[in-house]
């Protein structure tokens, strides 16, 4: 039993971390809407304490303000994919702290589903700010770097657990039906 209260203490982490990250990706994209919209007003050009929009976000003068936009909207794009994964990550561990284990063929099933969301939702979030990019004309003015090895690389080690996890699943089903023969 050491070891599932070590699993549970994780799970809880887990949940916690989760949350976290979905605070944090809600003000990343918070912050970009705001960047957008005090660029579109003028902001680049006010200082406050000689600081300005544009000297924070460290781009030269020559740079063009559509490839600004289009690097905050990237970067609201990634957030949003971020944040809708990370909520799909407290609730899987929601599910397994309520279960009181891993080892349930829905609480399996359910981390298979989050390990192709977290292979699918950064890679499509990427693939929709790398299109923006593109079609705001960004090829080197504001490098927008984007990789998903990261992952796929997760969502493959979910999908493993799952497995893992199901196998659990059913020998604990078969104990439980030799049990009651």
């Amino acid at each position: 039993m050491k070891t599932l209260n070590a699993i549970q203490k994780l799970f809880r982490l887990g949940k916690v971390l989760s949350s976290v990250m979905f605070v944090f990706c809600v003000v990343g994209f918070c912050g970009g809407a705001v960047g957008m919209l005090s660029m579109a007003l003028g902001a680049p050009t006010l200082k406050i304490g000689g600081v300005t929009l544009r000297s924070i976000l460290k781009v030269g003068e020559e740079t063009a303000p559509g490839a600004v936009y289009a690097t905050m909207a990237a970067a609201m794009i990634l957030c949003a994919g971020e944040a809708v994964l990370s909520k799909f990550a407290e609730r899987y561990f929601r599910r397994e702290l309520d279960d009181g284990t891993p080892f349930t063929l829905g609480g399996a099933k359910a981390l298979m589903r989050l390990g192709i969301l977290a292979i699918c939702i950064p890679l499509g979030a990427q693939t929709i700010a790398a299109i923006v990019s593109a079609a705001a004309g960004l090829s080197g003015d504001l490098p927008l770097k984007l990789s998903g090895g990261g992952s796929v690389a997760l969502g493959a080690m979910l999908l493993v657990t799952s497995l893992i996890c199901r196998y659990g699943a059913e020998l604990y089903e078969e104990k439980q039906a030799n049990r009651q023969r």
